[in-house]
């Protein structure tokens, strides 16, 4: 099992005499080194591990669940069995493709998770007809196709004619294997906290646009290097056109989100290739 999501799977249906000891008996498989404190709830305990697992090592595999959000951080669930379905299977380029990256790590402090994400506002929410005992909306973003969520949550319906003052955005977390780095362990070089991908591709390939060479210029190894780099941009922004598995958050107050919870799996993807050049890998604090 390379990666927490596929550990949490395989614990997912464990039953402990009490109801702490679902996420203490999890310790050494995780090889961390928590205190231990009998009469906390499971979802107290379940998020002081996640914590631990994210701040150490930058996995942020765990983030993939479905069902219902814990009290400890909306980003994760309230009950260990969110992770028994099978994790969105989505492609990855190769680490021969694309070999470096610029972008924050994920931090944990005082349960607020500093995410850097790529993030879609949300211009419409409406509510559909449906099962009673869940609420079932259409949802529309910008640069995103339009999508249907099932939660056990109140969404506050608006649209761009009918505007609220809380802002919600469709979130995809920025995981380093989207440029061919799976190795949680891998050094990252910390960038600002907000980067322009479509600025990342230009800069990359700014040397495609450079004036005549003159007669000493390197010649054809060169233009094979620009080349190369100008070709791997091309693939990291095919690969962010395909679908991908998101997080719907709402704000809180200045800076704060909250992450909603969830039936399924909100699977979205971008409208055109045109939509990618305006994104930004933003942080976000979500509690």
């Amino acid at each position: 099992m390379r990666d927490a999501r596929q550990k949490l799977q395989w614990a997912s249906k464990r039953v402990t005499t009490v109801q702490e000891d679902t996420a203490y008996s999890l310790f050494g498989i995780f090889d961390v080194h928590l205190p231990v404190i009998y009469g906390e709830r499971k979802q107290s305990a379940l998020g002081r591990l996640l914590q631990d697992i994210v701040s150490r090592s930058g996995d942020i595999t765990s983030l993939d669940w479905v069902g219902q959000s814990s009290e400890f951080n909306s980003c994760f669930p309230a009950d260990i069995i969110s992770y028994a379905t099978p994790p969105c299977s989505l492609p990855s380029l190769s680490e021969d493709e694309i070999q470096t990256a610029n972008t924050n790590a994920p931090l944990f402090a005082n349960r607020r998770l500093r995410l850097p994400c790529i993030a879609f506002r949300v211009n419409e929410v409406k509510r559909r007809r449906g099962d009673a005992a869940h609420s079932t909306y259409g949802v529309k973003a910008d640069g995103l196709r339009d999508l249907v969520i099932t939660t056990d949550e109140t969404l506050i319906q608006f649209s761009r004619v009918k505007p609220t003052q809380q802002t919600f955005f469709l979130v995809r977390p920025w995981d380093r294997r989207l440029l061919g780095l799976p190795d949680f362990s891998e050094q990252l070089t910390f960038a600002d906290e907000e980067e322009s991908v479509g600025d990342w591709s230009e800069s990359e390939s700014a040397s495609d646009h450079t004036d005549e060479p003159s007669s000493d210029s390197p010649g054809e190894e060169e233009l094979s290097v620009d080349s190369d780099i100008h070709s791997r941009s091309l693939r990291l922004m095919v690969h962010l056109g395909q679908a991908f598995s998101a997080l719907l958050v709402a704000q809180q107050r200045v800076g704060e989100y909250k992450r909603v919870a969830s039936d399924h799996n909100i699977i979205a993807q971008v409208k055109d290739m045109a939509s990618i050049d305006i994104l930004n890998i933003r942080t976000l604090d979500i509690l």
